[in-house]
C-alpha cells in the first residue's frame, strides 16, 4: 500500500503544531490572530487526514485478510476517536483570537495536553501502523 500521502500529512501537521509552538513562545496574546488562524489551518488538515485514514487506510486494512492488520486497524481507528473528540473542543475553544487574549495561560495548559497527544499518536501510527500497512 502505498503510504506516501499519509507521511507527507503527517510532516504538514508536526510543522503545523512547531508553528503554533512558537508563537505560544512568542507571546500569546501578542500573536492570538496568527495562533487563531494556524489552529484553524490544522484542523483542516488533520479534518481531511482522518477522512482518508477512516475512508481508505482503516477498511483496506480490516480486509487485508490478516487478523493482526485488521486487529490493529480497529484498534487505531477507536483510539483516535477520543483524541479527534479532544481536538474538536480544542479547536472551538481557541479558535477566536479574542479568547486566547483573554486566557492564555489556559491555552497553553490545553495546547500541552492536546498537541502533546495528537504529536505522540502521529509518531505511533509512524513507528506501528503505517510500516505495517506499506507491507501490504
Amino acid at each position: 500500500m502505498d503510504m506516501d500521502r499519509y507521511h507527507r500529512d503527517h510532516a504538514t501537521i508536526l510543522e503545523q503544531i512547531e508553528t503554533l509552538r512558537s508563537l505560544s513562545r512568542a507571546g500569546i496574546a501578542g500573536n492570538a490572530g496568527a495562533i487563531s488562524q494556524a489552529i484553524v489551518g490544522t484542523a483542516s488538515l488533520i479534518k481531511f487526514h482522518l477522512a482518508a485514514e477512516d475512508q481508505v487506510l482503516y477498511p483496506r486494512l480490516a480486509r487485508s485478510g490478516r487478523a493482526d492488520l485488521a486487529a490493529l486497524s480497529s484498534r487505531y481507528q477507536a483510539e483516535m476517536q477520543g483524541l479527534a473528540e479532544a481536538f474538536g473542543r480544542f479547536v472551538e475553544r481557541w479558535r477566536v483570537p479574542a479568547r486566547l487574549q483573554a486566557d492564555p495561560e489556559a491555552f497553553r495548559s490545553d495546547a500541552n495536553t492536546v498537541l502533546r497527544a495528537l504529536y505522540e499518536r502521529l509518531r505511533r501510527e509512524d513507528r506501528e501502523l503505517y510500516p505495517a500497512a506499506g507491507r501490504l
